[in-house]
């Protein structure tokens, strides 16, 4: 798994930028670090519980909930308690969807999702109508995702029956939604810095200059988007890059701690217990042989396999 916080893997093909990954939490992780991509994507539960944070709001899921991200949505999923998320994640790409960029339903419906000029409900509890509109297309999605005859007819007129339904109930922004989305996309160069310099000391202040806050107001705003302080943060992060190279490399564990930035190996092995209640050296011998090394996606709880959808 790349711990990247913008995802520029093409999800699907090139030609038709549409995929169905199976997530499963904590089997394979126990979390997915905030990110972002350009794709819009759909969360679905099959199983279990689960917690989803989008644009600084957390909510918890449960089977047959759903949630709705539009395009360029910080977002991240993580376990909730010692309870077991069993979801699906539907990725596409509004261009698999139109001719161009002068398209009457791109410069209509698309562009005004992409840009979160028109928003709609994230989330979609299993009870709500919404939820009961898409679920059909979504199911369709999911399970004819192995690419059977007439495969691109069907995902394309389910998505847009899914595009349809959510523009339905879809809302023009307000001037406080737009104003946060401007303070997101700060905080995405921050993200896209510590991506690029995980491994060097990055203090508070310096955080705070590249998102050009205040470093009070900074700390405040940090904390409410992601729901813990910068410097566990990315202390966090660091250990999950550590966790990733334990099971993908063969590197020895004095150099992964260097690597991520934990330049005292006691320091580091005392942290990676305290998030994963194991040594590094146990986590790489319990894990090594549960990763798949066969799935194309980039998300490790990923599995080629379709589970009860009913």
């Amino acid at each position: 798994m790349n711990n990247i916080m913008h995802e520029t893997k093409i999800h699907g093909k090139l030609s038709f930028p549409f995929i169905v990954y199976r997530g499963n939490i904590p089997e394979y992780l126990h979390s997915y670090p905030l990110h972002w991509h350009d794709e819009m994507e759909i969360i679905y539960i099959t199983e279990g519980t689960g917690i989803i944070t989008a644009q600084a709001s957390k909510y918890t899921l449960h089977s047959k909930d759903m949630m709705i991200l539009p395009p360029q949505t910080l977002h991240s999923i993580e376990q909730a308690g010692n309870n077991k998320m069993e979801y699906f994640n539907i990725l596409f790409s509004f261009s698999l969807l139109q001719n161009n960029t002068t398209d009457d339903c791109y410069q209509k419906y698309y562009l005004p999702f992409f840009d979160h000029s028109r928003i709609f409900p994230t989330l979609l509890t299993g009870s709500e109508s919404l939820n009961q509109l898409l679920l059909p297309y979504v199911k369709d999605l999911i399970e004819h995702r192995k690419q059977g005859s007439s495969y691109e007819l069907m995902v394309k007129s389910d998505l847009l029956a899914i595009l349809h339904h959510l523009y339905q109930y879809s809302t023009p922004s307000n001037d406080i939604e737009l104003s946060r989305r401007n303070t997101y996309d700060k905080v995405k160069k921050l993200l896209t810095y510590i991506q690029e310099n995980y491994n060097n000391s990055i203090p508070i202040q310096q955080a705070a200059d590249i998102c050009g806050f205040s470093k009070s107001h900074f700390m405040k705003l940090f904390k409410d988007l992601t729901g813990t302080g910068f410097t566990q943060y990315l202390k966090d992060y660091r250990l999950e890059i550590a966790a990733n190279q334990l099971i993908e490399t063969n590197q020895k564990i004095i150099e992964i701690s260097e690597n991520t930035g934990f330049h005292n190996p006691s320091y580091f092995t005392r942290s990676f217990f305290q998030k994963y209640g194991v040594t590094p050296s146990d986590y790489r011998r319990s894990y090594l042989k549960s990763i798949p090394t066969d799935s194309e996606d980039d998300n490790p709880s990923s599995l080629p396999v379709v589970s009860d959808l009913s």
